[in-house]
C-alpha cells in the first residue's frame, strides 16, 4: 500500500461516507452512516440540525480509525463533497441559528417582491417570467428572512453545508466554487460571487461579507484544527482541499472529462452531465454549474426525482417482494430485478413521462408524470419497466439538448448511483441511448471525485486528466443490442418525443386547479 492516502468525506441525502483511497482510486476503507431522520414540521418540508451532519462525520471518521487505523494513520489530504443546494445560517460565533433547509425541501415563498429597475422588463421580453418566478419562490434566504426576521437578522454567515463542513474542519470560512449550486447570487460564468448589479441579490438579502471566500477546486482551503482533530481523530494539520459538490464530484469521478462522454447518475435526482470548458446554457438562461475541474462546466439535465421513483414504486407496491426479501434474505430490489428480466423493450406499449416533481429544469413548471399505454395484459412488472425506461428516454433527451449545444456528439456513457447496480436498466440505457454504457470501477464516484481533487491539490498528480488516467477505471460495459436500439427508437421518436406536447394543455389545466 502506497505510504500516501487520501480521505474523502461524502455527505449525501442517504447517508454520510467516509472513504480512504489509494493513489490508484482503489478503497481502502469505508465508514458509511445512513441518515434518514430529517426533519419535516409541515408537509413538504426538510431539515436537518446542521451540528447532526458534523456529529455524523466526527462518528464515521472515529469508526474508521478503529476499523482501518493503519490506512488511517496514512490519510495525507481530506476533501469533502456534500448534497446541493442545503442552506446554514451561523450567528457572529460560528453556531447554527436554525435547522438546515435541505434540497429535497419543497416550501415556496409566497411574498414575492417584484425587481427593481429593468430586470423584470428584461425577464418578461426574454419569456422567461416562470423561470424568475421559480428562484424568488426557492430562495430559502428569501423565506428565512421574510418568516424569521428575528432570525435573519442574527446571521452573520450563510453556508451551504459544504462550507459548513469545510469551516468545522477548519475553522475557515471558505467553500469551493464548485459547489456553489444554490438560489444565492452566484456567478455561474465567472465562478466568483455575481457583481453588484446583479438581480439575484434583490432576490436573496444577501450580502458579501455574509457569504464564505471562494476557493477554487483543488486549492486548499485550509488545515484540520486541533479541535476538529480531537473530534474526528485526524491529525492536526492535515490539508482539506476543495472540491465539488456531489454531482460535480461524480462526474470527475466517473472519469467524464471531456465533452465527448456523458456521466449519468441514477441517483435521487438522476442527471446527464457534460464536461466542457466553454460556457454554454444547456436550457436557455439555465447556467451550467461549475465543474470540479478547474475553470470547467458541467452541462447538466436533471429529472428531479429520478431514481426516487423506484424508491417509491418499491414502496407502494412492492409488498409482497419486500416480504419475501426478508425471508430469502436478499434485496427487493434484486427480485424487482429479476421481475423485469423477460420485459420486452418498451414494456409492451407502455410508456412513462417521469415528471413526478418538474422543478425548472424539465419543459414547464406545470409539467406532470404520465404513464400512457395500458392494457389487461401489463403487470406490475410492466410498470417497474417503463419507469426505468420513462428516466432513460428522458436523460436522452437532455444528452440531445446538450449536443447541440456543444456541437460533439457523445460516444460514451458512464453510469453511476444507485440503478447503475441494474443490470436490466444498465443495459435498457445502453439500447435506449444506442451507445455503449460503462460503470465505473467503484459505486463511490462523488467520493472518488473529491480524492481526485485532493491528490491534485497537494501536487500528486500534475493535473486532472493525470490524475484521472491514474485513479479511474472501467469495470462492466453494457452494448447496444440492435434489435433492442430498433424499437427504442421507433418508441422515442413516434411516442415519447410527442407527449409532453399532447399532454401539456391536460397539465396545465390541472396545474391551474390544484
Amino acid at each position: 500500500m502506497s505510504e500516501e492516502v487520501i480521505l474523502a468525506i461524502d455527505n449525501g441525502t442517504q447517508s454520510l461516507r467516509a472513504i480512504i483511497f489509494d493513489l490508484a482510486g482503489n478503497i481502502l476503507a469505508k465508514s458509511q452512516i445512513p441518515i434518514d431522520n430529517y426533519l419535516s414540521e409541515h408537509p413538504g418540508w426538510y431539515e436537518q440540525h446542521p451540528q447532526f451532519f458534523w456529529d455524523t462525520l466526527c462518528l464515521a471518521c472515529q469508526r474508521l480509525k478503529q476499523s482501518s487505523p493503519e490506512a488511517f494513520s496514512k490519510i495525507s489530504a481530506v476533501a469533502v463533497t456534500t448534497l446541493r443546494n442545503t442552506v446554514v445560517n451561523l450567528d457572529s460565533h460560528g453556531e447554527p441559528l436554525r435547522p438546515a433547509i435541505i434540497w429535497t425541501d419543497q416550501r415556496k415563498l409566497r411574498h414575492i417582491k417584484p425587481l427593481k429597475g429593468s430586470w423584470k422588463y428584461i425577464f418578461k421580453l426574454a419569456g422567461l417570467t416562470s423561470t424568475l418566478h421559480n428562484f424568488q419562490s426557492s430562495c430559502q434566504a428569501a423565506w428565512i428572512a421574510h418568516h424569521q426576521p428575528e432570525l435573519w437578522t442574527k446571521t452573520d454567515k450563510y453556508l451551504l453545508l459544504s462550507g459548513y463542513l469545510n469551516y468545522k474542519l477548519t475553522s475557515e470560512f471558505k467553500d469551493s466554487t464548485a459547489s456553489q449550486v444554490s438560489y444565492i447570487p452566484f456567478d455561474y460564468k465567472r465562478h466568483q460571487w455575481a457583481r453588484s448589479s446583479d438581480w439575484k441579490w434583490q432576490v436573496a438579502p444577501l450580502n458579501k461579507e455574509q457569504l464564505p471566500e471562494l476557493v477554487k477546486p483543488g486549492e486548499i482551503i485550509g488545515n484540520i484544527t486541533e479541535r476538529a482533530a480531537q473530534m474526528t481523530g485526524l491529525a492536526t494539520g492535515l490539508p482539506v482541499v476543495a472540491a465539488g459538490s456531489d454531482k460535480a464530484s461524480e462526474v470527475l469521478g466517473s472519469g467524464c472529462i471531456n465533452d465527448n462522454q456523458a456521466c449519468l447518475s441514477f441517483g435521487t435526482t438522476a442527471t446527464i452531465n457534460v464536461t466542457s470548458k466553454k460556457y454554454l446554457e444547456p436550457i436557455r438562461f439555465i447556467p451550467p454549474y461549475p465543474s470540479s475541474i478547474t475553470d470547467a462546466y458541467t452541462l447538466e439535465f436533471q429529472i428531479h426525482r429520478g431514481f426516487w421513483m423506484v424508491s417509491w414504486f418499491k414502496e407502494e407496491f412492492a409488498q409482497r417482494e419486500q416480504q419475501l426479501s426478508s425471508q430469502l434474505g436478499v434485496a427487493a430490489e434484486q427480485l424487482l430485478e429479476e421481475s423485469v428480466a423477460n420485459i420486452p423493450p418498451g414494456s409492451d406499449g407502455l410508456v412513462l413521462q417521469p415528471y413526478w416533481s418538474p422543478g425548472v429544469k424539465v419543459p414547464g413548471p406545470e409539467a406532470r408524470g404520465a404513464i400512457i399505454g395500458f392494457k389487461d395484459t401489463h403487470t406490475k412488472a410492466h410498470v417497474y419497466h417503463a419507469i426505468l425506461e420513462g428516466i432513460a428516454y428522458s436523460l436522452r433527451e437532455g444528452m440531445e439538448t446538450i449536443e447541440k449545444k456543444t456541437k460533439r456528439p457523445v460516444q460514451h456513457l458512464y453510469v453511476s448511483g444507485g440503478g447503475s447496480q441494474s443490470n436490466v436498466c444498465m443495459q435498457l440505457t445502453a439500447d435506449i441511448f444506442n451507445l455503449p454504457a460503462t460503470r465505473p470501477h467503484t459505486y463511490e464516484t462523488s467520493a472518488l471525485g473529491a480524492a481526485i481533487n485532493a491528490a491534485v491539490g497537494i501536487g500528486t498528480y500534475p493535473d486532472y486528466a493525470t490524475a484521472v488516467n491514474a485513479m479511474c477505471r472501467e469495470s462492466t460495459t453494457f452494448y447496444p443490442k440492435p434489435e433492442n436500439v430498433k424499437a427504442y427508437q421507433k418508441l422515442y421518436t413516434e411516442v415519447y418525443q410527442h407527449m409532453y406536447k399532447r399532454l401539456k394543455p391536460l397539465y396545465k389545466s390541472l396545474h391551474r386547479l390544484s
